[in-house]
């Protein structure tokens, strides 16, 4: 089957957004380019912790309610969450209520505050992990890679939950940490342009 999907307007794309709408502007307006805001790292890490055993289809459905549950992920609100917050949290049907997911968002955000202290912005840190262009992997074959695995390993070192080697990958692919659009997308040589004019933060 062939990897690549054609939309309504006769461009060829990665194959996995032609499955609704909403994948087709994830991809075309979001995925894959780079990203140094830290509010939206965090969003994004977030987001794939609760992915974990699900898709991103359904995630994605429900982002504005778990922005509205996360106080749009800011880091500082999100890192002064209760356990009332968790309870409350756990009775949101517009999100996916698993406790430990929920505590784990709570966990990353303290975590976050701490590596910013360290590091400057998370920005400054993830970036550290970005794929080298020439020796990254061909395209959307892998779920994980030598900088996911590594940097699931740091985050884990310093206490962030919900972060293995697979999720931190697609997380990566997102943000524009590594350009896995297929060859052939109309979307891959635009953000391989956004990454080359990209000048990553520094700490």
């Amino acid at each position: 089957m062939s990897n690549l999907f054609t939309g309504v307007d006769g461009k060829p794309r990665c194959g996995w957004c032609g499955a609704t709408e909403e994948y087709v502007a994830y991809h075309d307006n979001e995925w894959g380019y780079p990203v140094a805001e830290d509010r939206r790292l965090f969003e994004k890490i977030s987001l794939e912790g609760f992915q974990s055993g699900l898709s991103w289809r359904t995630i994605l459905a429900k982002r504005e309610n778990f922005r509205k549950a996360f106080n749009n992920f800011e880091i500082a609100k999100v890192a002064r969450f209760k356990a009332r917050d968790v309870e409350r949290l756990l009775q949101d049907e517009g999100i996916v209520r698993h406790r430990g997911k929920i505590e784990a968002v709570i966990n990353n955000a303290q975590r976050a505050l701490e590596l910013i202290d360290q590091e400057g912005s998370l920005a400054a840190y993830f970036w550290q992990f970005e794929a080298d262009p020439i020796e990254q992997a061909a395209p959307q074959t892998v779920s994980t890679s030598t900088e996911s695995v590594a940097l699931s390993k740091a985050l884990k070192k310093m206490g962030w939950k919900f972060v293995g080697p697979t999720t931190v990958y697609a997380f990566m692919q997102a943000m524009g940490l590594v350009n896995d659009h297929a060859e052939g997308c109309v979307t891959r040589k635009l953000v391989a342009r956004a990454r080359k004019q990209f000048v990553p933060p520094q700490a």
